[in-house]
């Protein structure tokens, strides 16, 4: 058989590995005699004796530091037995060392956990080739190679493979038939499975055609009909190299075309031409030299190794889809082999890979095969597991299989709790399908696996996702399969109850739970669940839906007695949860207004405070300072309250985002600041939580409502319960008030009818009052224009003596003490200067003239 020319050397130790001691070598290479030669070709006689030391020194001190750096990867692997670089450091160390049996461990360790990559498995076939080639060692080096040729794409490891076969198996190095049947078979195997490799496939073809011509050297010149049919058989393997666009097909040509003239045909020996070749060839090699055209662009791409790989990767994908549009699922399939051989971790690639074969590959054992070498290359990738349990189903792998790959899934780390989640259901599908289909199942199946499924997915994932939807939906599936497949309701109660206990506050979780006990038509138990979760705290509007879920439950299928046992407990639930959320309300409004008030500059709030105070007269401000000293009558100080809690709804209003504003678009864009109350009514006795909306639908049946005021307190924002409703026209005021005393929200409102100038009549703070709800102080302006007539009367030089006198008359006399609380009057002490008794008998006319200080003197005398 004629030498390969163009394959390796035969497997040995690579040329890269690093300078090593030469016992290390020998012991490797197990020849103690070449182990002596190469020692004494490295200490010549002539060397010094300290020349020897020396290199001893050395040597020793490199052999302490590669034990210490394999005891200190040795304790990593310990720890952290899925760290890959250390494993390919400790493997290399080993290999310095040159410690065999540690060695092959060490790669057996590795190849368990990760798939090795071509240079590893090269590297691996030579060592076992250098330590033993004999025929006892054949089988194990081979099947070597076979493991490695299933990992990636490589024709490198092809050929070492198709090499050491041809050089160390007896068979197929002596020609005999079961050894060249043997051959044939390795090269269809790598023609099939890097054939198609643009770049590198020819080197499988080259291979072949020289194996089967050096098998022509050994048939005689006298079988001619041998001969023929292996001359046949080579020009049908240049016939095939020619119809596939691999590189280098000119050259291909040509060696077609020299090999035709050794057996007598003469084709020419221009590469261009075609002149002389069948039709079939020559057809089939213009279209294969067509598609290698169109490709060339694209291998030139992914051949660059100056670019970054995200970007070589983008290359990839970009040739994978011309190709993918070409519609040759074949080529698809290498091109997908030659990008993970190179980009070996990246998910999204292994994804884009299985789902391109789901979809156009029918054969099972290729597609397995992947999806197996997918899950080992990204473990974290839950999505590939997932997909690799349906595959596995659809192909009727055997529980044994099916079981085998899910445990292995679980001993992955995922990114997230749903990626388990998304396992533990798909395994929980697959059983559920092939224990519910009519066909006859494994002994081996029963309703067991699924419950013991349910479990262990509980058992790790639920305090993870406490109070998920992703939770609700594994309970609600393992319940209904114990009810309808187990036929066993109360371990499906059990499962809705165990559920409860974790996720408690969920509303979906008694949603499902009482929707499950309804469709089995199980009311009680319904009713029940309803009666342990209507006073239940939940997010959002939870805790209102529970409750109108279970009137709207009792209405449909409850008797009366249960619907009103059901209003009877819902109806407080709902006002105390309205009441809740009303103060909330209120309290993000309050803490609204603080904000903007905050945001406002200090001349922004003089400039407010001077607004507000600037609607008073001077004599309406001192009298408001005095009020609450000079109240004396009971009645009088209610009137006045009701004065001043309009007062204050008329300065809210007038307030820029105030929140009875926010609260309701009843009231008109822009508000007067005073309001005469000429039809309105006053209403107290209001529930808190009444709103503007409540108030109007309260009036609703009598009309005329034109405007609503809520008394709020001015530090909180909160209701009072006090209210004015103003009507368009007494007629509709008259109704009003014959409301009264009945119920508005549980509460019996008090409606009258607003008076200010019910005050003003009493004479107490009448002008004060009306002045507040918008009525003109008429008596202070008939006061003031009697004092101006009155000193246009007088004599001048009296005028400004007694404009004094006057003034202080005028404050005097306006002060009238009514009721019994008289306690204040001061009885026995006058001011200087006052008397009782007037000009004229006429109180309040005149003036007294004044007296002098011997007067004085002389009056204190005669008491």
């Amino acid at each position: 058989m004629a030498e390969n020319e163009t394959r390796d050397s035969p497997l040995s130790l690579p040329e890269e590995l690093p300078p090593q001691p030469v016992e290390q070598v020998t012991s490797i290479n197990g020849n103690d005699d070449n182990d002596q030669s190469m020692a004494d070709a490295h200490n010549p006689k002539e060397d010094s004796d300290s020349d020897s030391d020396s290199d001893t020194e050395s040597d020793s001190d490199d052999e302490a530091q590669l034990n210490l750096q394999i005891q200190t990867l040795e304790a990593e692997l310990s720890n952290n037995p899925s760290n890959y670089d250390a494993h390919v450091q400790y493997i290399r160390a080993l290999r310095k060392q040159g410690d065999v049996e540690k060695l092959r461990q060490a790669r057996e360790a590795m190849s368990a956990l990760f798939p090795l990559s071509p240079e590893l498995w090269r590297e691996w076939a030579r060592d076992e080739t250098t330590l033993s080639s004999g025929p006892e060692a054949l089988p194990a080096i081979e099947q070597l190679c076979e493991r490695g040729v299933l990992d990636y794409l490589s024709v490198d490891l092809w050929c070492d493979y198709i090499n050491f076969v041809q050089d160390y198996d007896p068979l197929v190095r002596e020609c005999s038939t079961n050894g060249i049947s043997k051959a044939r078979n390795l090269f269809e195997r790598a023609v099939i499975a890097a054939g198609l490799h643009v770049a590198e496939g020819s080197r499988i073809y080259e291979a072949y055609r020289e194996f089967e011509q050096a098998i022509a050297l050994t048939i005689g010149e006298t079988d001619i009909e041998s001969r023929e049919k292996q001359v046949q058989l080579i020009r049908n393997l240049f016939f095939r190299q020619l119809s596939v666009p691999l590189a280098n097909l000119r050259s291909t040509l040509l060696t077609y075309k020299t090999w035709e003239a050794e057996q007598g045909s003469t084709l020419g020996v221009d590469p261009n031409s075609l002149d002389g070749l069948p039709s079939n060839v020559a057809s089939a090699y213009q279209k294969a030299l067509d598609l290698l055209n169109a490709r060339t662009h694209f291998e030139e791409q992914i051949a660059r190794k100056d670019i970054p790989d995200d970007e070589r990767l983008q290359k990839f994908m970009t040739y994978l889809n011309f190709e993918q549009s070409m519609g040759d699922p074949a080529r698809v399939q290498i091109l997908y082999e030659r990008a993970i051989t190179d980009f070996p971790i990246y998910a999204d690639l292994w994804l884009d890979y299985t789902r391109y074969l789901d979809k156009t590959i029918k054969t099972s054992s290729t597609v397995k095969a992947v999806y197996s070498r997918a899950t080992r290359n990204c473990p974290w990738v839950g999505e590939l597991w997932v997909r690799y349990l349906l595959h596995l189903e659809r192909v009727h792998a055997s529980e044994e299989e099916l079981s085998t790959v899910f445990e292995k899934s679980l001993q992955c780390t995922f990114s997230s709790y749903d990626e388990y989640l998304d396992l533990f259901l798909t395994r929980v599908d697959g059983l559920r399908r092939r224990i519910s289909s009519t066909s006859k199942t494994e002994d081996c199946l029963n309703y067991d696996l699924i419950r013991d499924v349910f479990k262990r997915a509980s058992d790790y994932l639920s305090p993870h996702l406490k109070n998920t939807d992703s939770l609700l939906r594994m309970y609600s599936y393992w319940a209904r399969l114990e009810s309808k497949l187990g036929k066993d309701i109360v371990a499906a109660r059990g499962v809705w109850e165990n559920l409860l206990k974790i996720s408690g506050s969920m509303l979906g979780a008694w949603e499902g739970y009482i929707a499950v006990e309804v469709a089995e038509g199980h009311i009680n138990e319904a009713r029940s669940l309803y009666k342990r979760c209507y006073t239940k705290k939940f997010s959002g509007t939870g805790s209102e839906d529970i409750c109108h879920s279970w009137l709207c439950f009792e209405r449909e299928h409850g008797s009366l007695e249960d619907f009103d046992i059901a209003v009877q407990k819902v109806t407080p639930r709902l006002e105390e949860l309205q009441l809740f959320k009303t103060q909330q309300e209120t309290k993000s409004a309050g803490s609204s207004d603080q904000r903007e008030t905050m945001k406002k500059t200090p001349r922004e709030k003089r400039k407010l405070h001077s607004d507000l105070t600037e609607d008073q007269s001077p004599a309406k401000r001192r009298k408001n300072m005095s009020q609450n000293l000079k109240m004396t009558n009971e009645k009088d100080r209610v009137e006045a309250a009701e004065s001043v809690e309009k007062s204050k709804v008329e300065v809210i209003s007038t307030k820029p985002e105030s929140a009875s504003k926010r609260e309701t678009n009843d009231q008109s864009p822009r508000k007067p600041k005073h309001y005469n109350d000429q039809c309105t009514a006053f209403v107290s006795n209001i529930g808190v939580q009444a709103r503007y909306e409540d108030l109007r639908a309260f009036f609703s049946d009598v009309g005329g409502v034109v405007a609503i005021r809520i008394l709020t307190d001015k530090f909180t924002g909160k209701s009072r319960g006090l209210a004015y409703v103003d009507f368009s026209d007494d007629a509709h005021l008259a109704a009003a008030l014959a409301k009264n005393k009945k119920n508005l929200l549980g509460k019996k409102v008090s409606i009258a009818r607003s008076d200010p100038q019910h005050s003003k009549k009493k004479g107490t703070f009448g002008p004060k009052s009306t002045s507040k709800h918008g009525v003109g102080d008429n008596q202070s302006a008939n006061a003031g224009q009697s004092d101006s007539k009155d000193s246009a009367s007088r004599p001048k030089e009296h005028s400004g003596s007694q404009a004094q006198v006057n003034s202080q008359k005028s404050r005097d006399e306006r002060v009238e003490l009514k009721g019994k609380n008289t306690f204040a009057v001061p009885r026995a002490v006058r001011p200087l200067g006052w008397s009782s008794e007037k000009p004229g008998g006429t109180e309040g006319d005149g003036d007294e003239k004044p007296k002098s200080n011997d007067e004085f003197r002389k009056m204190f005398l005669k008491k």
